[in-house]
């Protein structure tokens, strides 16, 4: 049996470098490599990868015009502090919130749904 670990997640955008700058704030990571196509960081468990697609359109969740395709989850300690810092780095807050008592749905600067949970 094969014993695999996930190295890096790479994510289609129309900006590499301010995603990357967003997730490296959001993850402790840094940027570990820029070029105007494709931009790496280096976080302590995984590199994330922002890779520039011409024509990129974000998903549209919750509606499935355009699906999702990925969703990370952050665990955060309190979720209020969390949302506050996501909104800061350049998230925005999505309207429906399936469950916010445990979990806050938010985009980043892509339009990519992720959720931060407690």
């Amino acid at each position: 049996m094969i014993s695999a670990r996930i190295s890096s997640i790479n994510l289609d955008c129309a900006e590499p470098a301010v995603l990357a700058r967003f997730w490296a704030e959001m993850l402790a990571g840094e940027v570990a490599l820029e070029t105007p196509d494709f931009c790496a960081v280096k976080t302590e468990q995984v590199f994330i990868g922002a890779v520039r697609v011409d024509g990129y359109t974000p998903p549209t969740w919750p509606s499935n015009e355009r699906p999702q395709q990925i969703h990370l989850d952050l665990a955060v300690d309190d979720l209020d502090v969390g949302e506050q810092e996501a909104v800061r780095l350049g998230a925005t807050r999505i309207a429906e919130q399936p469950s916010p008592e445990r979990s806050r749905v938010l985009r980043d600067p892509a339009g990519r749904p992720f959720c931060i949970r407690v």
